[in-house]
């Protein structure tokens, strides 16, 4: 298959993956049976389109070549997107035969393909299926992993996928935590056996904490033990739990039971970016920022389009292993995939009154009251997870910027 060229496209490729999805081919000759064909691309497209960090094509544009002879190249450079989605339909009195790739366009090469021949009454969970294949697909290929086939693993409801990784990516302001919450309680409605669920879930309480938002810091540490626990009870081989049940640990100044806990879950998914997070950051806690260091950066070749979470991460381990400029250079990447995140403005903060820089620290200061009018230098410290000595120094630090 003839490849696509950037430099042809009429549009500039996002700087996220782009994916276009074909009308699927009719193939009963039936006209009449378009519906049924056209209704399943557009349900994919739907389904798609809710998924953070993709730009999806509206069907309006790409059901302009129905019924026409195209080229995949063609279609990518006519859109600008680097996936293409194209199948087929065929429907003979209760059965239905569909196929179904999702190409990259940029290569020319096939990431997946399949054909489904189904009762005609299962047409609305394959269709559901089929985009949640593509989902996992794009995933797999973008972390050059497995942790999308992670996040896929036990879900039986796609719309309960789909708030799940709306969620995954909203946790990281005060809104987006409270607002993931309400996005993983409605979901385990939907799928109560999903373990990731719970796993996202007790995250946000534990960001309750960071954020100020609860008042009761120890109760909701211990509401997100129980959920962590709820979703091994589930799934004994869902790694991320006990990533998450370390963390949590963590947060508890429990660092041998953290450390043990984040070990354990990258033994059983050592090809998890998120694991190596958690590892790395109970590290850093710890003290062994050094050694977190090359955990966090293998995370993030696991995952070469980070979250903003994974870079404050790494952030956090160069500050407290003195390389203060890549911890201010992580924290400006962090803060470019999401401005509204306050961390990486402690962190930048910190390193600049570490340099000696004072009047770019109070203005990375300024920042953090920007966000969070609210912030208190003394709740916060209240729930610094570092050894006491290290949380000293980071109050100490951020007192000289003005903070109160």
């Amino acid at each position: 298959m003839e490849a696509a060229s950037k430099e042809k496209m009429t549009f500039p490729l996002p700087d996220k993956p782009s994916i276009a999805v074909l009308p699927f081919t009719n193939m009963t000759n039936d006209p009449q049976q378009d519906y049924f064909s056209d209704g399943m691309a557009a349900e994919i497209i739907t389904a798609l389109s809710k998924v953070p960090n993709l730009f999806v094509i509206a069907r309006n544009s790409t059901f302009t070549y129905k019924n026409k002879p195209v080229k995949i190249k063609q279609v990518s450079e006519d859109l600008g997107v680097r996936y293409v989605v194209e199948g087929s339909v065929r429907k003979t009195g209760d059965r239905i035969r569909i196929t179904a790739q999702l190409i990259d366009a940029l290569s020319g090469h096939h990431l997946w393909a399949e054909r489904y021949d189904r009762d005609l009454k299962d047409v609305l969970a394959l269709q559901d299926e089929i985009a949640m294949k593509i989902i996992t697909a794009l995933q797999v290929k973008l972390t050059a992993g497995e942790m999308a086939h992670g996040y896929a693993k036990g879900a039986k409801n796609i719309d309960a996928y789909l708030k799940f990784l709306q969620a995954i990516n909203t946790m990281t302001s005060r809104e987006g935590t409270a607002q993931a919450k309400k996005l993983l309680e409605e979901a385990i409605v939907l799928d109560p056996g999903y373990s990731r669920l719970y796993t996202a879930l007790a995250w946000t309480h534990a960001m309750d904490v960071w954020f100020g938002t609860t008042e009761s810091p120890e109760q909701s540490l211990a509401l997100a033990l129980e959920i962590s626990n709820k979703a091994i009870s589930l799934d004994n081989s869902n790694a991320a739990a006990y990533g998450g049940l370390g963390w949590i640990y963590g947060m508890k100044r429990e660092y041998d039971r953290a450390i043990a806990e984040c070990e354990r879950a990258v033994s059983l998914d050592p090809n998890s970016a998120e694991n190596f997070e958690w590892l790395g950051t109970v590290l850093t806690w710890a003290g062994r920022a050094e050694e977190a260091v090359k955990y966090l950066q293998h995370g993030i070749r696991l995952n070469p389009f980070p979250l903003a979470s994974s870079l404050n991460f790494l952030a956090v381990a160069y500050r407290d292993s003195g390389q203060y400029e890549k911890a201010i250079e992580a924290s400006k990447k962090a803060l470019q995939l999401d401005p509204k995140y306050q961390f990486p403005y402690i962190h930048i903060t910190i390193s600049y009154i570490r340099l000696g820089r004072e009047e770019e620290a109070r203005a990375a200061a300024a920042e953090i009251l920007r966000i969070n009018p609210e912030f208190s230098l003394e709740r916060y410290a209240k729930i610094l997870p570092f050894s006491q000595p290290v949380a000293d120094r980071i109050v100490e630090d951020l007192r000289k910027a003005g903070l109160k």
